[in-house]
């Protein structure tokens, strides 16, 4: 840690800008905690960069993102939150007497006695630049958020666990057609889910098969073309959505070796708190949820961190 400069001390840190830490620093700031977000290199987090949200309650019409997260560092500063662009490189919780040092983009050190972690998790992508292009514009990795624009329509998934058969069974009940790439020649998972999978008829499995390519005419996608490892039989298949399901890596490789973690890497909290295993430090949104992974779920988590972070203050009499 940067000890050469006078090191500030805050009551409330928090790490990471998306609904959950948003959310906590509305919370935190309302309490009179003076919160301090520091937003990481996403500021607004994973919401950024989707197009439409059509399913946060108060927003009748929709709202974009961007516009969404605009809103909500609006009303977390409205009480006075001081948002910072910064990124946390380094902490130690070990400290005595419960303070909580931590390193900002390896120059700066902020002590703290409650820390907030909203972090976050990332999609996992395939990588091609297709996908990147079209990413918001039918491309998609969350099916629950977006399956509702290509309702009626020819839709494709790539995946092989149980998210990605839990969302093929969710979009074949809204689309007309799901195709389902699987990768290697059998799913990843449970018997329970597969045999929805296959139960379900309009969703049309392809073992085997690798996405070569997501086709679009500049607006949105209008196909994918793929091939069979084993025949190696490339094809064009049409559709205007393409799901991505192959997983989600949690922001915790911060936290290695000092926080809880499961063996995916997210954060263990406490049963029905957001309280880690160390005191003062508290995990919110999906850093700590790979179950439901939606804004509106990490914004109530985001809730509870902050009332959490309160109680524990009051509790040490400061």
């Amino acid at each position: 840690m940067n000890t050469t400069q006078e090191i500030e001390h805050l009551a409330c840190l928090i790490i990471g800008s998306g609904p959950a830490g948003y959310t906590a620093a509305i919370y935190a700031a309302r309490a009179d905690l003076k919160p301090v977000v520091y937003t990481g290199i996403v500021p607004g987090g994973q919401l950024t960069q989707t197009t439409e949200v059509d399913n946060f309650p108060g927003y009748p019409n929709g709202i974009t993102g961007p516009v969404m997260m605009e809103d909500l560092r609006a009303q977390a500063e409205r009480f006075g939150t001081e948002v910072r662009f910064g990124y946390v490189t380094k902490v130690d919780f070990s400290t005595s007497g419960g303070v909580h040092t931590v390193e900002i983009d390896a120059v700066k050190t902020v002590t703290a006695d409650t820390v907030i972690i909203a972090t976050g998790a990332t999609a996992k992508w395939l990588g091609l630049p297709s996908e990147e292009k079209y990413n918001g514009f039918g491309v998609s990795a969350c099916a629950v958020c977006d399956g509702f624009f290509f309702k009626g329509q020819d839709v494709a998934i790539v995946g092989a666990g149980d998210t990605a058969a839990e969302e093929a069974t969710y979009l074949a009940k809204l689309c007309k057609t799901v195709h389902m790439f699987v990768r290697r020649d059998e799913f990843r998972a449970s018997k329970a889910m597969v045999n929805r999978v296959l139960n379900t008829p309009n969703i049309v499995v392809y073992f085997n098969t690798e996405t070569e390519e997501i086709l679009g005419d500049g607006q949105g996608v209008t196909g994918v073309r793929v091939i069979d490892t084993k025949s190696q039989e490339s094809q064009v298949i049409d559709v205007t959505g393409f799901f991505v399901a192959i997983g989600h890596k949690p922001n915790t490789e911060l936290f290695q070796g000092v926080l809880d973690m499961d063996e995916t890497g997210y954060l263990i909290t406490q049963p029905n708190v957001t309280a880690t295993n160390i005191p003062g430090v508290f995990a919110c949104g999906d850093v700590q949820d790979h179950v439901y992974r939606q804004a509106i779920t990490a914004a109530g988590t985001g809730c509870m961190a902050a009332l959490e972070a309160e109680r524990y203050l009051a509790s040490k009499g400061e």
